[in-house]
Formats: structure tokens, C-alpha cells, sequence
């Protein structure tokens, strides 16, 4: 483990992206081509541990392309969706 990280593993200053899983990953599996394969960006998702920060990332700063948190954009345009209703309602 080099020094730069054990630094920040004592004084607490990684974020979610420093324990995700495609971290180092190949990004086009997160970005595939139109009409290409997702499966495999979203099994590494799915064993992922910050993938529910990686979600709201994505949703938070409108992110229209890739998997984030195991999502395509069309997923979470749906996830988007449910939560401006949960919201209007409560």
C-alpha cells in the first residue's frame, strides 16, 4: 500500500470513489457504445459497495451517460422521476 493512501486511511479523507469497484476498471464498460452490453459494468456494480453513493452522484449532477451505481441513463431518469414525486407528495 503505498504512503499517500495510508495517509488518508489515517486522517479519513477518501471519498466513495477511493472504495469503488470499477476504480482502475476499463471505462468503456461503464460507457459503452449504443446498443453494446452493459452487463458487465453493472455485475461489478452490483458487488459494489458504494454503489448507492455512485447512484446519487450520477442523479445529483445529471450525468446522461455510462452505468453509475449500476444504472443506465434510462434507469435513472425513472429513479429521478419517483423520487420528485416521493417529494411532492411528502
Amino acid at each position: 500500500m503505498n504512503s499517500t493512501l495510508v495517509e488518508a486511511l489515517a486522517i479519513g479523507q477518501l471519498s466513495w470513489q477511493d472504495y469503488a469497484n470499477c476504480r482502475g476498471a476499463d471505462a468503456d464498460l461503464f460507457f459503452p457504445e449504443r446498443g453494446a452490453s452493459t452487463r458487465k459494468a453493472k455485475a461489478i456494480c452490483a458487488e459494489c459497495e458504494v454503489k448507492d453513493e455512485c447512484l446519487n452522484f450520477a442523479i445529483q449532477h445529471g450525468e446522461k451517460f455510462g452505468i453509475w451505481g449500476g444504472m443506465s441513463e434510462r434507469e435513472r431518469r425513472r429513479v429521478r422521476r419517483a423520487r420528485t414525486v416521493a417529494r411532492r407528495a411528502s
